[in-house]
C-alpha cells in the first residue's frame, strides 16, 4: 500500500469510527427502549439485559456498518475534494480509478463480514434471543402470590393459601372446568418446579374431586405432578443452513434473506456512487453532499424493497446489475469526463 493509499484509508478510518460510534449508540438506545417494554411482562435483571443485548449485537452491527461505510467514505473523499487535495492528485496524473481501488479493499472486507454475519451469526443469535425471552416468560408464570385470586397455571385456576419459608405453599386449591365435567383438587402443600423452562406444580397430601351430570368421583393422593400444558416450546437450532431452508415462517425468511444480501453488498455496489457525489471542484461546484447521501440510501433500499416483493430472489441480480450500471454511468459523466 502506497503512502497516498495509507493517507486516504487513515482519513476514512477516523471518520468511520466517529460516525459508527454515534450511529451504534443511537440504535443501542432504541433497542434498550424496546427492551423496556418486555419488563411489563417479564422480570429482567441487569445481567439479563446485557445478555439480550449481546444476542442482538450481530443485528445492530449489520444495519449500522454498511450505512457508516457509505457515509464516511463519501464524506472522506468530499473533504479531500473540498481541501483541493483531490484536484492536486488528478493534476499529477493520478486517475480516479486509484481512489476506487483504494476504497475497494475495505468495501470488499466489509461486505464479506456482513454476509458472514447475517448468514451464520444472525440465525444463531436470533434463536438464542427468542428462546431466552420464551424462557423468561415461562419463568414469569412462577410469580404466584399467596392469598390472591385469579392465578392461572396452564388450564387450571389456582388459589394458594400461605407461602412457607421453604418457598412452598400450603392450603392449595385448583379448579378446572371442562365442557362435560368439573375438577377440584385440594392439597396440603404445593411446590413450583422449573425444569428447564417446563413448569410443574408438585402437590402433596390431597384429594381430587371430579363431578359431572352422570357421576361424582373422589381420589386421595400422596403426590401429584401437574404440568403446564401451555408452556412455550423452545426453538431447536441445528445449523445456519437449516434455519434458512426450514419451512417455519418461510415467507418472512425469504424476505429477510433477500434484503440482508442486498444490504451486505451495499458497500461494494456503492463505490461508483461515492466517487460521483464526493469528487467535486471546490471553487466551481456547489455540492449538496448530505442530500446526495440521503437520496442514495433511500433510493437503494426503496428499490430493494419494491423489487423484492415483485421479483423475489431475482431482485438480487436485478439490483446488482441495474445499480452497478446506473452508478457507473453517473461516475463516467460526473467524474471521469471532467477529471
Amino acid at each position: 500500500m502506497t503512502k497516498l493509499q495509507e493517507y486516504i484509508i487513515h482519513n476514512l478510518s477516523m471518520l468511520f469510527l466517529s460516525i459508527f460510534s454515534a450511529l451504534f449508540t443511537i440504535v443501542s438506545v432504541v433497542f434498550f427502549i424496546k427492551l423496556a417494554t418486555y419488563t411489563a411482562v417479564i422480570q429482567l435483571s441487569i445481567f439479563d439485559m446485557i445478555k439480550l443485548y449481546l444476542f442482538v449485537m450481530p443485528e445492530l452491527l449489520f444495519f449500522t456498518l454498511p450505512l457508516t461505510f457509505f457515509i464516511s467514505a463519501a464524506l472522506t473523499i468530499f473533504r479531500l475534494s473540498n481541501d483541493n487535495e483531490i484536484i492536486v492528485l488528478f493534476s499529477l496524473g493520478i486517475h480516479p480509478k486509484f481512489i476506487l481501488r483504494t476504497l475497494l479493499t475495505p468495501a470488499l472486507l466489509l461486505s464479506t463480514l456482513l454476509l458472514f454475519n447475517f448468514f451464520f451469526l444472525f440465525p444463531h443469535a436470533k434463536v438464542l434471543s427468542k428462546n431466552f425471552i420464551t424462557y423468561k416468560k415461562s419463568e414469569a408464570k412462577f410469580n404466584l402470590s399467596a392469598s390472591e385470586y385469579g392465578h392461572k397455571f396452564g388450564e387450571w385456576l389456582v388459589f394458594l393459601g400461605e407461602k412457607n419459608t421453604d418457598e412452598t405453599f400450603s392450603n392449595v386449591y385448583l379448579f378446572n372446568k371442562k365442557s362435560t365435567q368439573e375438577i377440584l383438587i385440594e392439597a396440603s402443600t404445593a411446590e413450583i418446579i422449573n425444569d428447564s423452562g417446563i413448569l410443574r406444580l408438585k402437590l402433596s397430601d390431597g384429594e381430587g374431586y371430579t363431578y359431572s351430570k352422570e357421576k361424582f368421583t373422589q381420589i386421595d393422593f400422596k403426590e401429584m405432578i401437574i404440568n403446564d400444558t401451555f408452556a412455550s416450546k423452545l426453538i431447536e437450532y441445528r445449523s445456519a443452513l437449516d434455519y434458512w431452508t426450514s419451512d417455519e415462517r418461510k415467507k418472512k425468511k425469504v424476505a429477510t434473506f433477500i434484503s440482508n444480501t442486498l444490504m451486505s453488498l451495499f458497500p461494494l455496489l456503492s463505490l461508483f456512487l461515492i466517487l460521483s457525489i464526493s469528487i467535486v471542484h471546490a471553487r466551481h461546484q456547489k455540492n449538496k453532499i448530505y442530500l446526495y447521501i440521503f437520496l442514495g440510501i433511500v433510493v437503494y433500499f426503496s428499490a430493494s424493497l419494491w423489487l423484492q416483493k415483485a421479483l423475489s430472489f431475482y431482485a438480487i441480480p436485478a439490483i446488482i446489475v441495474v445499480w452497478s450500471i446506473g452508478t457507473y454511468y453517473i461516475y463516467k459523466k460526473t467524474v471521469v469526463a471532467r477529471f
